[in-house]
């Protein structure tokens, strides 16, 4: 009896070690992993409800709605159709004199599944002239002020000599900024930048297998990516820090600058975007069929060859044909083709620069591409001077990396 009952407690014995052991072993498996948004990150959202200066309140709700997905590493931690929710933290009304002001802060990162994650968020611009006023003025906050053009945001430090009151001194630095005498009004879809005064850890999902391009806009934080990042833009004069791996502040700022120059919706974030033109090697992404300065020179090209054509045909502007000339259909073919397909590299420049939609901007590429054939049929139906075929040859080699028939 004994040893049966000593049979039957080793084998509830192993049968426990079994379980604990297969456990064990699937929890690295199951475990969800975890990545670091870094402090400095810029989100792009838009508003979901409205703000006016002749409304807001004090400690008033509002709702964002992101428009990308976020993604670390090429993992998203910040799925498609998250909110990021806010508070008023300052609400005045306009006067006779003085403009009206709303102040903002972003709290918590709403998912789709309904988890929230708090968050320290400030309002920032990516406007060039903004964000370089908000840089400069070191740890301020930015508001909203009637009557200002581009995202409506002012720079005033809290608090500047005005006692326990943040209002005031939000006036006192604004300055003649406010003298528009104008309420603030934020409309429903306008785009915000959300910039992280700390850093957030995320849970990370559904890291992209298929198509390379729809990791075209993913953050990467990695030591090797940006230390791979200062490399590249010390040698263009953006950077002269340390080369450390760490995405400092002087970093940013130089990411900033450098996608500036490049004409790469400026964030500060090493994206996807950045990385391509930039020239940096990475395992989790290619680089946008045309980066934002391939699309831009293709634009000025397409540009510049379509007016030179209608000039050719002696075409104004206003589009008045000369009665005195006889006009061959197939010249106004590729007058039309031309005009048509520099409409169209105008849309795709914008795009690359702007969208946040990967997997659109490579259906773009496919749309400029159709545009480009239709000129292909045009020049070869007729005899045009060398000078137009060459041109035309110069923009063709610009596309071969939309399309390798080029």
């Amino acid at each position: 009896m004994s040893s049966l009952s000593n049979k039957g407690r080793n084998a509830r014995l192993l049968t426990t070690l079994g379980l604990a052991l297969a456990l064990a072993q699937a929890a690295p498996a199951n475990a969800q992993q975890r990545l670091l948004l870094p402090e400095g990150t810029v989100l792009t959202v838009r508003t979901e409800t409205a703000l006016n200066s002749q409304t807001a309140q004090v400690g008033q709700k509002f709702s964002t709605v992101m428009t990308d997905s976020v993604r670390v590493d090429g993992y998203t931690v910040i799925p498609e159709n998250s909110k990021i929710e806010g508070t008023v933290s300052v609400a005045r009304q306009a006067t006779s004199q003085e403009s009206g002001l709303i102040g903002v802060e972003f709290d918590r990162i709403v998912f789709p599944n309904g988890r929230a994650v708090a968050i320290d968020g400030r309002l920032t611009s990516t406007d060039p002239a903004e964000r370089r006023q908000i840089e400069a003025q070191g740890d301020a906050r930015v508001v909203f002020v009637g009557g200002r053009s581009g995202f409506g945001a002012a720079i005033g430090s809290i608090g500047a000599g005005a006692g326990n009151d943040p209002v005031a001194g939000i006036f006192g630095a604004l300055g003649s900024l406010l003298s528009k005498g104008a309420d603030v009004t934020v409309p429903t879809g306008t785009a915000l930048a959300v910039q992280l005064a700390q850093g957030i850890t995320l849970a990370a999902t559904n890291r992209p297998t298929g198509n390379p391009r729809a990791d075209a806009f993913t953050i990467y934080t990695s030591a090797e990516m940006i230390r791979a990042a200062q490399t590249a833009l010390r040698a263009q004069d953006y950077y002269r820090g340390p080369i450390d791996g760490r995405l400092t502040e002087d970093t940013q700022r130089a990411l900033f600058e450098f996608q500036i120059d490049n004409r790469i919706l400026a964030t500060g974030n090493l994206d996807g975007r950045t990385a391509s033109v930039l020239k940096l090697s990475t395992s989790t992404t290619t680089a946008l069929a045309l980066s934002a300065q391939e699309a831009a020179l293709v634009r000025r090209n397409a540009q510049v060859l379509a007016g030179n054509w209608r000039t050719h045909l002696a075409i104004p502007t206003t589009m008045r044909l000369d009665p005195r000339r006889n006009y061959e259909p197939a010249e106004l073919e590729l007058h039309f083709a031309l005009s048509a397909c520099a409409d169209n590299a105008s849309l795709y420049d914008q795009m690359v620069r702007v969208s946040g939609n990967a997997d659109g901007v490579a259906a773009a590429n496919m749309a400029l591409v159709n545009a480009s054939k239709r000129v292909d049929a045009a020049f070869r139906a007729m005899t045009t001077p060398v000078r137009f075929t060459t041109a035309w040859r110069t923009i063709l080699a610009d596309l071969s990396p939309v399309d390798d028939t080029y």
